[in-house]
């Protein structure tokens, strides 16, 4: 295992602390605001690790607002009884990026939990599929799939894209935002292929399942390691 998978992989672990720490504190409540449930997990985070810094905006998503995909920017929702909400968060631990995304759902409704479980299986399954072919595989084939796997399990693809390079911070002022650089329709380069100065690339897969009729959406993320 190389140097900088090992550091991302502690920096994963970290963030998979805060989010079992923002369900041991139950701050995934009805009656708050998308706003104010980010401002409590940013304390959180310092609170547990010290840390301010996030490599990327930081999201929480209720309601209607789920079906957005990260490039939007709605406006603030409360979240409500029987509501579903996921997070995206992007924080950065000793300046190694980690990302990852979680939905939830407050209540019993059966489709919401559904969906909850669906992009949780779905990244599962695409992880598998990864693991098999990562060696032949190109960015625009995994997006196909995972794509594919929305279909399958009876929702839409609610992004332009499935994933994206993830590294030692700022992976996205080294790397830049061409499409290459992201598990996208375009991009027709291996997903194994190393970065130009012969290093490994690292990748955090995505997967957002959303309904537009509902006006619903679950989002799922972590690294594909």
């Amino acid at each position: 295992m190389s140097n900088q998978l090992r550091q991302l992989i502690e920096a994963e672990k970290k963030a998979e602390l805060l989010f079992q720490e923002i369900e041991n504190r139950r701050l995934v409540k009805a009656g708050k605001s998308e706003k104010e449930l980010n401002t409590q997990v940013y304390e959180l985070a310092f609170e547990l690790f010290g840390i301010r810094q996030y490599w990327h905006k930081r999201i929480v998503r209720t309601g209607t607002n789920t079906l957005f995909p990260y490039k939007e920017n709605p406006p603030n929702l409360t979240i409500q009884e029987d509501d579903i909400l996921f997070f995206d968060f992007g924080p950065v631990f000793e300046e190694w990026e980690a990302d990852m995304g979680k939905t939830y759902v407050i209540g019993k409704h059966n489709l919401k939990l559904k969906l909850k479980q669906d992009v949780e299986d779905a990244w599962k399954e695409g992880k598998v599929y990864f693991d098999k072919n990562k060696d032949t595989l190109t960015g625009a084939e995994f997006y196909n799939y995972t794509k594919g796997l929305a279909q399958k399990y009876g929702w839409q693809f609610g992004n332009i894209h499935c994933g994206h390079l993830i590294g030692k911070f700022p992976h996205e002022q080294i790397a830049g935002e061409e499409e290459v650089n992201y598990i996208h329709p375009n991009n027709d380069i291996l997903m194994s292929e190393k970065d130009k100065n012969g290093n490994e690339r690292y990748w955090i897969y995505e997967i957002h399942f959303i309904d537009p009729v509902l006006k619903i959406g679950g989002f799922f993320e972590q690294l594909l390691s």
